[in-house]
């Protein structure tokens, strides 16, 4: 009887121990907020979070979806999320309001294009860049309507370099017109706006869906090596979570590598952020295979390029108050690559 009791008593205080110290993989789990733009850019993280890595490694992932970079930017200045995938520009703005945050991994590069449709296919097939947008102009008596994310944006941005370095245009030859992602698709597909500087998946849905609808020029003729979607991270979780955010980038690069040799594995995932799953796997797919995806991952590699981004964007007052002091740490990118190695 007393032998009973005893283990009675054990069994009890061992679901006492268990309650008030739980399995080691909960007991070390980060729960980290994470904003993010349903956008082909940010592909690595919908891999990761599709496939389970993040759990698995013990990063528990609120995500926030946003409409663009900009509404990012809002969110982080109000003091909201740890973590995010957005663009470079944003990134510095962010930066520029006395945020403290570090962008810690690269997502792609050249991933802007400009999408017509209508008319102004046809001009651009007779004749080449300023030469088109102004013949469209002047034979229709209106200003070429181009649409992109909001100002300061990376496709924005993008796409004023365009018409100011690229083609030699004043901006108020054409009408450009900033909006989410979702407004830009709907304003292509319904044929509000003749053109979009714009990235993945709007540009090839809108090539899929829209009769006749062309890319009229790609992103090294807008801005060669233009930097894009970036990981983010405020300085203060970087300082108490650091293990977490090392190995989140190392999972940034697996994604990478996955997305850039087997995009087919990777489209059912990225199909399930970027579009709840209304999109057709082949059609995301071909967007992953797109030539505006370039996944990268290594941040030392848009050192220069967001240099040359901060520069243009300051020369043209797109947004006086951008900053890239700082906004850089690489020895997390360092530090993931050296553990996968082992």
């Amino acid at each position: 009887m007393k032998h009973t009791a005893a283990r009675l008593l054990l069994g009890a205080l061992a679901l006492l121990l268990a309650a008030a110290f739980p399995a080691d993989r909960s007991r070390s789990e980060v729960t980290l907020e994470m904003a993010y733009m349903p956008i082909v850019p940010c592909s690595q993280l919908f891999v990761m979070e599709g496939m389970g890595w993040t759990k698995k490694a013990g990063i528990n992932l609120k995500l926030t979806r946003f409409p663009n970079g900009p509404a990012i930017v809002q969110a982080i200045a109000s003091g909201k999320m740890d973590m995010m995938c957005f663009g470079i520009g944003p990134a510095m703005v962010t930066r520029a309001k006395g945020v403290k945050l570090k962008v810690v991994a690269a997502g792609i590069v050249e991933q802007i294009a400009v999408i017509a449709q209508g008319d102004l296919v046809k001009y651009f097939e007779k004749y080449k860049g300023a030469e088109a947008l102004r013949k469209f102009a002047a034979d229709k008596g209106r200003k070429p309507k181009i649409a992109s994310f909001p100002k300061g944006s990376v496709p924005d941005t993008v796409t004023r370099h365009w018409l100011l370095r690229q083609l030699k245009m004043d901006l108020d030859e054409v009408e450009l017109i900033g909006m989410g992602a979702a407004r830009v698709q709907q304003a292509l597909l319904s044929r509000s706006v003749d053109a979009a500087g714009i990235l993945e998946p709007i540009l090839t849905i809108v090539e899929e869906k829209l009769k006749g609808a062309k890319v009229i020029a790609r992103a090294d003729e807008m801005m060669p090596n233009q930097p894009g979607s970036t990981i983010a991270v405020r300085e203060e979780v970087l300082a108490k979570h650091r293990d977490a955010i090392v190995k989140f980038v190392e999972l940034h690069i697996k994604a990478t590598e996955l997305l850039r040799s087997d995009p087919a594995k990777a489209a059912p995932y990225v199909k399930e952020f970027i579009s709840k799953g209304l999109l057709e796997t082949k059609l995301v797919e071909k967007a992953l295979r797109s030539p505006s995806s370039n996944f990268r991952a290594d941040p030392n590699s848009i050192l220069e390029s967001t240099k040359y981004m901060h520069d243009f964007q300051k020369s043209e007052k797109i947004k006086t108050n951008v900053s890239i002091d700082g906004l850089f740490d690489l020895t997390v990118y360092r530090d993931a690559v050296k553990n996968l190695k082992k």
